[in-house]
Parts: C-alpha cells; structure tokens; sequence
C-alpha cells in the first residue's frame, strides 16, 4: 500500500462508480503484468525503463493539469455522457490505471521476477495482488469521496497527479542521465 497506484485507484473511485473503478484497474493490471512477464520472457533485462518512466511521469503531468481545470459540460453534453457513462468511465480508469502501471516498481519487480519463475504463477500473483491492495484503495477512496467536497476532491486528485508525474519524470531523467 501507498503505491503511487493505489493513490490513482482511491482517487478514481471518489469520482466512478466503485464497481467500474476496480473492473478497469483490474483489465490494466492484467494486461501490463502480462506483457511484463511476456517482456521478461522475450527481452530479459534489455527493457528501456528509464523512458518508460519518463513518458508516465509527463503523462501524469498532463493528467494532473486536465483534472485540475476540471471537465465544463453543457446540459446536451451531460445527456450524451450519461447515455454513455459506464463505457467512458471503465476506459477511463483503464486508460489512467495503464499509464500509471507503466514503468512502476510493480511492473518492474513483474518482469524481475518472470525472468527467474515461470510466467503464468508469475501473472496470476502480481495481477492479483495489485488487484486486491487496489481494491482496499477503492473501499477508501468511496468513503472519501462522500465525506470531502467535488473541488476538493479534484484539487487533491491533481496534487496526487502531479507529485506521481515530478517524480517519475525525475527518476526517468534521472536515469537517463545515469
């Protein structure tokens, strides 16, 4: 617990319904463990992490700068996102749970760890591990979210974002430089 990414899932769930939140977490998880120990399994040691690293943390840059100015919706544009809202908010999470697994010390350990083990028990654990230390994120992040104001919500989201996307764009550059 207190991974960068199970800041991003309690702050996802103060915002989508808690269900969606840990459906999409749980389809990224899958997907970046299994190309982790597919990465493991194929390149070894020979993964470029330090701009993994970089382009998450810039990504979570942007992110943060999107969630801080906030989403301006006309009534027409509510009615259409409603219509749509499960759909947008599993891609959502699924989009913003994917960046942030991106170069995390959970995927690297993924890929450390299928190069020495067999890939599926390797899969299997990783993703479900992360899944359930998300899934107490999720329970934490709904119980905030009906105890703390929308802007206030929104400005510590972007806070979040921004502190995970400076350190990761640090520890990219950083390792680029090293």
């Amino acid at each position: 617990m207190g991974d960068k990414t199970q800041l991003v899932a309690m702050s996802l769930a103060t915002r989508y319904r808690a269900s969606t939140v840990l459906v999409g977490i749980t389809a990224a998880t899958a997907l970046v463990h299994v190309v982790s120990v597919f990465a493991a399994e194929v390149l070894g040691s020979a993964i470029p992490t330090d701009w993994v690293t970089l382009v998450a943390g810039l990504a979570f840059l942007v992110f943060g700068a999107w969630t801080l100015r906030g989403d301006e919706m006309t009534d027409k544009d509510e009615e259409r996102a409603a219509s749509r809202r499960i759909r947008s908010a599993f891609l959502t999470v699924f989009t913003v749970f994917l960046v942030a697994e991106l170069g995390d010390k959970t995927m690297l350990t993924t890929v450390a760890v299928g190069t020495r083990y067999d890939w599926l028990p390797v899969w299997i654990g990783s993703t479900a591990g992360m899944v359930a230390a998300d899934a107490l994120a999720i329970a934490l992040g709904v119980l905030l979210g009906k105890k703390l104001p929308e802007r206030a919500i929104r400005i510590g989201a972007a806070v979040l974002f921004f502190a995970a996307g400076t350190a990761m764009a640090a520890q990219g550059v950083w390792m680029l430089l090293s």
